[in-house]
C-alpha cells in the first residue's frame, strides 16, 4: 500500500507540469499584445498631425494600458512557473534576471494582480472620461462602479494579506 501511495504522490507531483503549456500560452498572448501595441503606435504616428490632443492622450493611455497588461503577464509567467512548476535554476545568476524573480509568492502575486487590475481599470476610466461626450451616464456609472469594486477588492486583499501575515 505504501508503494501505491508513493507512486500516486509522484504522479500528483509531476502533474504540475500540466501548467507549463499554460505559461507558454501566456508567451503567445504577449506576442498578440505586442502586435496590438505596434498597431497602436503606427496609428498614433499616422494621425499625429490630424488628431486632437485628447485623441493623442487616449492613444498614449492605450499604450500604457497594453504595457501594464504585458508587465502583468510577465510577472504571472515567471512567478507562476517558479512557484508551481519548476525553479529556473540556470537563470539564477543571469545578469538580466529581475530582482523580484523567485521572491514573489502566491500571496504577493494576488496583490500584484489586483493592483494591476485597478491600474488598468483606472486607465480605462480615464480614457472614458477623455471621451465623455460619446458615452452615456449609465455607461460611465458602470465603469466607475466596476473600478470602485476593483479598488475595494484590492484594499480587502491587502488587508487579508496583512492579517494573514501577522497571524503567522
Amino acid at each position: 500500500m505504501k508503494r501505491l501511495e508513493s507512486k500516486f504522490e509522484h504522479i500528483l507531483f509531476s502533474s504540475r507540469w500540466l501548467m507549463a503549456p499554460v505559461y507558454f500560452g501566456l508567451v503567445l498572448a504577449l506576442i498578440v499584445l505586442l502586435v496590438k501595441f505596434g498597431k497602436e503606435v503606427f496609428y498614433l504616428f499616422d494621425h499625429i498631425m490630424t488628431a486632437t490632443g485628447g485623441e493623442m492622450i487616449i492613444g498614449v493611455l492605450s499604450l500604457v494600458d497594453i504595457a501594464l497588461i504585458m508587465n502583468l503577464l510577465v510577472i504571472i509567467m515567471f512567478s507562476g512557473y517558479e512557484n508551481f512548476v519548476s525553479k529556473m535554476e540556470d537563470l539564477h545568476n543571469h545578469q538580466d534576471r529581475p530582482d523580484w524573480m523567485g521572491h514573489i509568492g502566491f500571496s504577493d502575486l494576488k496583490i500584484k494582480l489586483i493592483g494591476s487590475i485597478v491600474a488598468i481599470s483606472g486607465i480605462e476610466l480615464l480614457k472614458a472620461f477623455m471621451n465623455v461626450d460619446n458615452l452615456t451616464d449609465r455607461h460611465l456609472a458602470w465603469m466607475v462602479g466596476i473600478h470602485i469594486t476593483f479598488l475595494a477588492s484590492g484594499v480587502l486583499y491587502a488587508l487579508m494579506d496583512k492579517i494573514s501575515y501577522k497571524s503567522h
